[in-house]
């Protein structure tokens, strides 16, 4: 063989190993870039809900070793009325928090409208709540709701309607938590519809205007199912925010409210069993329980977003 020819096929029996280098080299700087993320989250997420599941089983209060119990603390977590309780409220204001993205959608086409005039300023208004802290938002709710001198009542009373005291009534008192709830996510959902809104190709419409389609049936022909990964996006995190309250029911509902008993949701009692009573392996089984629900309504929400979701 020629010196030529030796050379072209050393050349080419080093290629592969190049190659193999260059691919082992890219495989080791793409770990190096994703490990912080992986520690971060074995860190700060699976290894904590590993030892909430742990923890579970047994009869801890912080101070001592924690005693294995079995399955005791579920039971009693699935069969105290109190627990049931905070569970149907807990349902209730996540199913009733579903009724902001109308009003989300609704905003979000006002505020994406041509022409409007100080358009910027009631969008930095409607933003407004997202940003506010949710101790500020308590005390301004708690005001407006007083029963003796609330703007809620004042207003109702000019129309002839006898107001009440809202978070005071364990009748009244969940539904204006979810009141407020809805108030404070309305901005930021209509910002994602926003966006939603402004992707929609504008010749779809001026097609459906050619066709005799007008604006109620451009809404339900074009633009809602145009609209659905935005609003399916928006409808599972609502779920799981409303499965996730708290300091609404912990700032607003103080001690000493007859309503709060009959209004709290299973995030604000576990919070009450485990950092008021200690029982913290009775609160980790109350977590478990959650994580379990909110992970099976995620997964249906999943499934069931194939039927109705329209991916442009």
């Amino acid at each position: 063989m020629s010196t030529l020819g030796r050379a072209v096929a050393a050349e080419a029996a080093a290629r592969p190993a190049t190659r193999r280098r260059l691919r082992d080299r890219d495989w080791v700087w793409g770990y190096a870039m994703i490990a912080p993320l992986v520690l971060g989250l074995g860190l700060f997420y699976l290894w904590p809900v590993a030892q909430s599941v742990y923890y579970s089983f047994t009869e801890w209060t912080l101070f001592g070793d924690a005693t294995w119990i079995g399955l005791r603390n579920y039971e009693q977590v699935l069969t105290d009325p109190a627990n049931l309780r905070a569970l149907r409220n807990t349902f209730v204001y996540g199913g009733l928090s579903l009724l902001g993205i109308p009003l989300s959608i609704a905003v979000a086409a006002l505020l994406g409208t041509r022409g409007l005039k100080l358009v910027s300023l009631y969008r930095t208004l409607y933003f407004l709540p997202v940003v506010t802290m949710p101790a500020a938002v308590a005390m301004i709710w708690t005001w407006l709701y007083n029963g003796d001198y609330g703007l809620v009542n004042y207003l109702l009373s000019l129309v002839g309607v006898e107001g009440t005291s809202w978070i005071a009534n364990p009748s009244t008192a969940l539904y204006a938590l979810v009141a407020v709830g809805v108030w404070t996510q309305v901005g930021y959902n209509a910002v994602i519809f926003m966006a939603g809104l402004q992707a929609i190709p504008r010749h779809l419409y001026e097609a459906a205007s050619i066709d005799g389609a007008g604006r109620v049936r451009q809404f339900f022909r074009v633009t809602l199912p145009l609209l659905s990964p935005s609003v399916f996006f928006v409808s599972v995190l609502s779920v799981i925010n409303g499965l996730q309250m708290f300091d609404l029911v912990y700032l607003m509902l103080r001690r000493g409210n007859p309503a709060r008993e009959e209004t709290q949701t299973i995030v604000s009692l576990f919070f009450s069993r485990a950092f008021e009573e200690g029982a913290k392996g009775y609160a980790a089984a109350m977590a478990v329980v959650l994580m379990a629900i909110t992970l099976v309504l995620t997964v249906v929400q999943f499934r069931v977003q194939k039927r109705w979701v329209h991916y442009a």
